[in-house]
C-alpha cells in the first residue's frame, strides 16, 4: 500500500481537478434517475423497492464506466506522460493498481450520490434495505468489473475512442453471456457444461444474485477473480510496451 496510495491519491485527485469529474457524475445521476422514475415507471408501479432502479445499472454502467476508463493509459500515452509515470520508483503493478482503485473509488462516489433515491423510497414506503444495500455491494462490484476490463484495453492502445469502443463491446459480451438470447444459441447443439460455463461468465447472472439480497461467496469471488485477471493482463501489457 505504500507504492500504491501515492498513485491513488495523484489519480483521484487529477479526476476533480478538471470539469470531466463534474460533468461525469451530473450525467450519471440524471441518467439514473430518468431511468428509474420515467423511464421505469417507478411511482408507477406502485412497489417500495429499488429493483427498478438497479436494473438498469448494467446497461447505464456498460456505456458510462468505459468513458471512465477509456483515458486511464491511453491519455497518459497521447500525452506523453506514460515514460515519466513508468520511470517512477514505484513497481509497474502498484501503478496499475492505484489508477485502477483511484477510477473505482470515483464511481463509488458517484453511485452513492444517489442515495437520494434510496431515501426517497424509504419515505414512500418501507423496503427491504438489507436487499437495497446488497444491491448496492452488487452494483459496485460489477462497476469494478467493467473498469478492469476498460483499463485493460486502454493500456493497449493510444487511441480513447478505440479503446472505449472495444471496452463497450466487450463489456457488453460480458453482460450478455447468461441472457437467454444467447444461451439458447448454444442449447441447441453444445453440453449442459459448456451452457453453464458461458452462462456463468454473464456479470446479469451474478448482480442479479446479489441484487436479490443475498451476497453470496462465489459472485464476489467472480468479480474480484475478473479483475484481478484484466489488472495481470493490464500489467504485462504495459510491461511489453515499455520493453519493446
Amino acid at each position: 500500500m505504500n507504492y500504491v496510495w501515492p498513485i491513488f491519491k495523484r489519480e483521484f485527485a487529477a479526476y476533480f481537478a478538471t470539469p470531466l469529474a463534474y460533468v461525469f457524475i451530473v450525467i450519471f445521476l440524471f441518467a439514473m434517475g430518468a431511468f428509474t422514475f420515467y423511464i421505469g415507471h417507478f411511482y408507477e408501479n406502485g412497489v417500495a423497492d429499488l429493483s427498478v432502479f438497479f436494473g438498469f445499472h448494467p446497461w447505464l454502467y456498460l456505456f458510462l464506466v468505459p468513458a471512465i476508463s477509456m483515458r486511464l493509459w491511453a491519455e497518459e500515452r497521447r500525452s506523453g506522460t506514460m515514460e515519466l509515470l513508468l520511470t517512477l520508483p514505484v513497481p509497474l503493478w502498484a501503478t496499475v493498481a492505484g489508477k485502477f482503485l483511484a477510477a473505482w473509488a470515483f464511481t463509488a462516489v458517484a453511485l452513492a450520490l444517489t442515495f437520494p433515491i434510496w431515501i426517497t423510497v424509504n419515505f414512500l414506503g418501507s423496503p427491504d434495505n438489507g436487499v437495497i444495500f446488497a444491491s448496492y455491494i452488487g452494483s459496485l462490484l460489477m462497476a469494478g468489473g467493467y473498469l478492469a476490463i476498460g483499463a485493460c484495453i486502454s493500456a493497449s492502445t493510444g487511441n480513447q475512442v478505440i479503446a472505449f469502443v472495444v471496452s463497450v463491446v466487450v463489456c457488453f459480451l460480458f453482460t450478455i453471456s447468461g441472457a437467454p438470447l444467447v444461451l439458447d444459441v448454444f442449447r441447441s447443439w453444445a453440453p449442459l457444461a459448456l451452457v453453464n460455463a458461458i452462462s456463468s461468465f454473464s456479470f446479469l447472472t451474478h448482480f442479479t444474485a446479489i441484487s436479490a439480497g443475498v451476497i453470496d461467496l462465489r459472485d464476489v469471488i467472480f468479480f474480484f477473480s475478473l479483475i484481478a485477471l484484466f489488472l495481470t493482463a493490464n500489467v504485462v501489457i504495459i510491461d511489453l510496451k515499455k520493453t519493446g
